[in-house]
């Protein structure tokens, strides 16, 4: 009953007037009865922007709404990350190559001799920290500078670009890829009907769901993807001068995806893969590698790009302005203590240094508010800077005391400023030169909460990534969306992704639209709807290579991981010339045969095993090699085991070299040595097979590691036939 058609005003204490006010209640928390609203029951206009000073303007402090939202979000679990929670890490050191002052005056950025230690994590987003490594999702790329200015944070992701634009929408992005409350169900997973629910209706997040629809989303390992700061940031130099920066992290080793099924079967036989991976190279001393690149553009000439440089959903790609690499970053020491390392570092992209200053970019400024908070709920206290994973290399002095978690015992008489009882030389420092200066940013415009149209185009960059793409990358892209939407229930999800799709590409979107039992795509039903932007720019360049992960140079073999298939009667002499190649070239070679200890050779020596078939699986290497031996062979057709580890290897597109009788394990691919024993053929592709004379003169091995250089073999055909 509304209250006013109540009789009185005194409390109804009644059954039916019980039933009257629940019913009211219920209707006010489903949102029946009203708007959106903040904890306090405030109306809110607008849940999709920041309040900002203008359209293009920094986001101001005093936007309760927006404060209260990410607080609250923060704060919903303790301890691990909300978000990043599965990680790990390693310590290291970067080098710049040359001095970078024309551009800032970052003291790490000058001195080549200069070796300025870092500690990086990488993570996963969605899942917690029990999930699986290889699960198809964004990776955080954190990296802590310590240097003699103070810690410097860049706080990136493997993917250059982000699904929202505003802040304000980050705590609905992760509530919706997060597994539903109502049966904590998946667990780090994006198929399901909450995140493409969340995702058909916010178009600005097509550029976004392009890439991690893309084998980028897949990595290799952690050693093979890029790195990107995501945002727009500024340099600034010894004289004011400021330009923008997008900073790249280019893998030395290149960049490598894993298969769709290989990624899921990984998941279940080694859900640490990533992370022991990583553990394992530094500890052998195999040094992962990154390049420091930088995307710079004169402040004030950033209009000329075409599209918004504010708009984290946009890169600037390398086509239009090349990427310039300044140092060089270099991981080399295992951290002691994961907890006290790995879990408990502290990054913020609030932590800058003089020379290097934000933008204005609205998910980067919600940002900087966010991840103080976050760390005051997961740390415990405003103290963290004082857990030694976080504390820097320079002296750090102020008037900040107590608290929880005070390590620092601090003997002054004083704990304010200014002083005449302490020391005192810090009471003038208004107009002081040294030290960090923000960039004098003109700003004269209204309080607003509204979107700058300058955001408003939502399609044309993921256009562009997708026609940057190989056919096979196409392919996979294809599949991916097909896999994730088919685990949708609702039909009416499915149709929205699929006709915001077809403002990318209609052949994409009616390819993924064909087995989902639902219409064709309909460019025309996704305009209609709340938030799309019928705005499009026009690209600067049509494709660019730098957005294609097959584009690339292919880094070498160096720590690829070779299984060398093996039993008695194996040919000892094919194998030992071939694997002396390779791990001369920097391979991991193990021997895998039916079971632990040694087997015998056709000569009656003892090679010693490293992994049976059925505790190191083919998903766990990058290339096979089987040696040959006639006994050898019959025995490995024998077991299912060995017949299985080929034909999925093939069928995840990894190179396979097979010397003389070795070739009888290809015999369900259908492969043989034919009438030339002699010739090193490639039958298809990245598969090699040789007779045992070719092998002495290196030419099966150059060829072998050769195509273990390409990684992977995407244009196999019909590989769906192959049961594995």
């Amino acid at each position: 009953m509304p209250p006013s058609k109540r009789k009185s005003a005194s409390p109804v204490r009644n059954s039916e007037g019980a039933k009257d006010k629940k019913s009211q209640l219920e209707a006010f928390t489903s949102g029946a009865a009203h708007g959106l609203t903040t904890n306090q029951g405030l109306q809110i206009p607008d849940n999709h922007n920041s309040l900002k000073a203008g359209v293009r303007g920094p986001t101001l402090m005093e936007d309760f709404i927006l404060r209260e939202k990410i607080t609250h979000f923060d704060h919903e679990r303790i301890p691990e990350r909300v978000v990043h929670a599965r990680g790990s890490g390693a310590h290291g050191y970067f080098k710049v190559y040359k001095p970078m002052v024309q551009y800032t005056s970052a003291a790490f950025l000058q001195n080549p001799e200069i070796e300025t230690p870092v500690f990086v994590r990488f993570s996963t987003v969605a899942g917690s920290r029990g999930s699986a490594d290889t699960v198809r999702d964004a990776r955080g790329f954190a990296v802590k500078f310590y240097t003699h200015e103070g810690n410097y944070d860049l706080v990136g992701n493997n993917i250059p670009v982000f699904f929202i634009q505003d802040a304000i929408k980050f705590p609905d992005l992760i509530h919706a890829v997060k597994p539903e409350p109502r049966h904590e169900i998946p667990q780090a997973a994006s198929a399901h009907d909450t995140f493409w629910d969340f995702a058909s209706l916010m178009p600005e997040s097509t550029h976004m769901l392009m890439w991690i629809m893309s084998d980028r989303a897949l990595p290799r390992s952690l050693r093979m993807m890029e790195g990107f700061g995501v945002h727009a940031f500024r340099f600034i130099n010894a004289h004011g001068n400021s330009y923008f920066v997008k900073f790249h992290w280019k893998p030395k080793l290149g960049v490598h995806g894993l298969a769709w099924d290989e990624a899921q079967k990984i998941a279940g036989k080694d859900p640490d893969f990533h992370r022991r991976d990583l553990w394992e190279v530094i500890e052998n001393g195999n040094f992962p590698e990154w390049e420091l690149g930088v995307q710079i553009v004169d402040a004030g000439q950033e209009g000329a790009l075409g599209f918004d440089i504010l708009d984290p959903t946009k890169l600037i790609p390398e086509a239009q302005v090349p990427v310039q690499i300044i140092g060089k970053m270099v991981l080399n020491r295992n951290p002691d203590n994961f907890f006290a390392e790995t879990e408990q570092i502290a990054f913020h992209p609030g932590h800058l240094v003089p020379g290097i200053d934000f933008s204005n970019d609205p998910l980067l400024q919600g940002r900087l508010f966010s991840y103080t908070d976050t760390q005051l709920s997961r740390l415990g206290s405003a103290n963290f800077h004082e857990i030694p994973i976080n504390q820097g290399v320079c002296p750090v002095h102020n008037f900040q005391r107590d608290g929880q978690h005070r390590q620092t015992i601090n003997k002054e008489r004083v704990a304010y400023e200014p002083n005449s009882l302490g020391n005192g030389s810090e009471f003038r420092v208004d107009g002081a030169a040294q030290g960090f200066q923000s960039y004098p940013d003109q700003i004269e415009a209204p309080k607003i909460r509204y979107r700058s149209p300058s955001f408003d185009d939502h399609f044309s960059q993921a256009t562009l990534f997708w026609n940057s793409q190989s056919t096979a990358e196409k392919d996979h892209i294809v599949a991916a969306f097909r896999f994730e939407l088919s685990k949708v229930d609702v039909p009416e999800i499915r149709q929205r992704m699929v006709d915001n799709l077809a403002h990318v590409d209609l052949k994409l979107a009616t390819r993924v639209a064909a087995p989902l039992g639902i219409k064709p795509p309909d460019p025309k039903a996704a305009k209609g709807r709340l938030g799309f932007r019928d705005y499009r720019i026009t690209n600067k360049v049509d494709e660019d290579p730098a957005l294609s992960m097959l584009a690339r140079p292919s880094g070498g073999i160096k720590t690829r991981k070779v299984a060398i298939l093996v039993a008695d009667g194996v040919e000892a002499g094919p194998l030992r010339r071939i694997q002396q190649d390779l791990i001369d070239a920097g391979a991991l070679c193990r021997l895998v045969a039916p079971h632990l200890g040694t087997v015998n050779t056709a000569s009656g020596r003892q090679l010693a095993v490293d992994h049976t078939f059925a505790n190191m699986p083919s998903v766990m290497f990058d290339a096979v090699l089987i040696p040959g031996g006639g006994d050898c062979a019959a025995a490995l057709c024998r077991l299912g085991d060995a017949v299985h580890f080929v034909l999925e290897a093939y069928k995840h597109c990894k190179t396979i070299c097979a010397v003389c009788d070795g070739v009888q394990l290809l015999g369900t691919l259908g492969f043989n040595q034919g009438e030339n024993p002699d010739l090193v053929s490639l039958p298809t592709a990245g598969v090699i097979i040789a007779d045992a004379r070719k092998v002495l003169d290196g030419q099966v091995s150059q060829n072998f590691m050769a195509a273990m250089a390409l990684h992977r073999h995407w244009d196999r055909l019909n590989l769906d036939a192959i049961p594995a």
